[in-house]
């Protein structure tokens, strides 16, 4: 068969390109920032709502009737124990103690007269000069004038004690609420009779409530050796206030209770903290974070590396050729900015921390930067340490 020249020079042509066209070029790998796996003991705290509250209210009540003639505090400030509170008219009192004293000097005289007699009975009976009635009759009028003397003597004491209290102090320290009547009131002992209330707040109690459902994952991961709790069950607690700041001082749990509440299917717990300078007051909210537990043997990786797929959560793992893989992984809890993994992951893996939205399955992947697996402390925490 014969081509004709304009078909060979075609044919010729078409080789020729066919033959320079150039091979694809192999895929770049996709820079990225891993970490190696190591597990390590980390704290576990255990985060919760808590509301403060007063470790001792006392209501101020009055224990006798009187007029009220003087407010003595300045209303919702703190008062010391001993400090006076409240004044009721002391006048009544004051009378009727010194008719008290009037009735025990007058006892007292009905007695010496009747030991005197006595006395003068004693020679005489034994001399037969009396009658054993007669005897009989001045012994017991001793008795009798004795008898009255601890009456008058106790009235004097009732009278002296309605005189104080007259004058209401406080019984504890604490912050002192605003007085429920004005001078002038008839103030009167019983259900109505309540003056103003003292709240203690130093120690202040700070309760929070642990769900059902915590509390069994928490038995769950003992049982598994995923948490160890303190010795002795010697939780610390930790208040961080409203403004993300950290309270001065520790607390710790004083209190459990032994039911599960029904309405609410929790738990209340209630710690005390040391309150000297009265920053927590009562009614307030804040966050409770509960220290002394462990997780031992414990893996984390970046909250960046965890990924949401349509079958669940995974990383991406650097293999040994290079090339990223996709492992499934069952996370726990948040610790600072890490996922606690419960499962997928073992020490020293190669996972991808950074740049994981750049990454697809098998595609190779070259680590230009390494991070540290240790935590780092949120910089607010690392102020409040100091």
């Amino acid at each position: 068969m014969k081509f004709s020249p304009l078909c060979s020079l075609f044919i010729g042509f078409c080789f020729f390109t066919s033959c320079s066209k150039p091979h694809p070029a192999a895929p770049a790998s996709i820079s990225v920032t891993a970490v190696r796996v190591v597990s390590q003991t980390i704290p576990a705290d255990f985060q919760y709502v808590g509301v403060a509250e007063s470790s001792h209210i006392v209501e101020l009540r009055a224990r006798v009737e009187g007029y009220l003639t003087k407010i003595a505090y300045p209303e919702g400030s703190l008062v010391h124990a001993g400090d006076l509170m409240f004044v009721l008219d002391q006048r009544p009192f004051v009378a009727a103690l010194d008719m008290a004293k009037g009735e025990l000097a007058r006892q007292n005289a009905v007695l010496w007269n009747a030991e005197q007699s006595k006395n003068r009975m004693v020679p005489l009976y034994k001399e037969n000069a009396v009658s054993q009635r007669d005897y009989d009759n001045a012994i017991a009028e001793d008795l009798a004038a004795k008898a009255s003397v601890m009456t008058a003597q106790a009235n004097v004491e009732q009278a002296a004690l309605n005189l104080s209290f007259a004058s209401i102090e406080a019984p504890v320290t604490g912050m002192a609420s605003k007085a429920i009547f004005r001078e002038g009131a008839l103030i009167s002992p019983g259900p109505n009779s309540l003056l103003t209330n003292i709240y203690v707040i130093d120690p202040i109690w700070v309760n929070f409530s642990v769900s059902e459902g915590d509390i069994l994952k928490a038995r769950d991961e003992r049982q598994k050796h995923l948490l160890v709790y303190p010795e002795d069950m010697n939780f610390t607690i930790e208040v961080i206030m409203a403004d993300g700041t950290i309270f001065p001082a520790e607390g710790v749990i004083n209190f459990t209770d032994p039911a599960v509440q029904q309405n609410t299917g929790t738990m209340l717990v209630r710690s005390t903290v040391a309150n000297p300078n009265g920053w927590l007051r009562p009614g307030q909210f804040v966050r409770v974070v509960v220290k002394g537990a462990e997780r031992p043997s414990a893996i984390i990786i970046p909250q960046t590396a965890v990924m949401q797929g349509q079958k669940g959560i995974f990383v991406y793992v650097v293999n040994a050729e290079g090339h990223a893989e996709i492992r499934p992984v069952t996370v726990g809890d948040w610790y600072h900015d890490y996922w606690i993994i419960q499962s997928g992951l073992k020490d020293g893996d190669i996972v991808i921390a950074e740049g994981v939205n750049k990454v697809r399955n098998n595609a190779a992947v070259s680590i230009t930067k390494w991070m540290p697996i240790q935590p780092s402390i949120p910089e607010e925490e690392e102020q409040n340490s100091q």
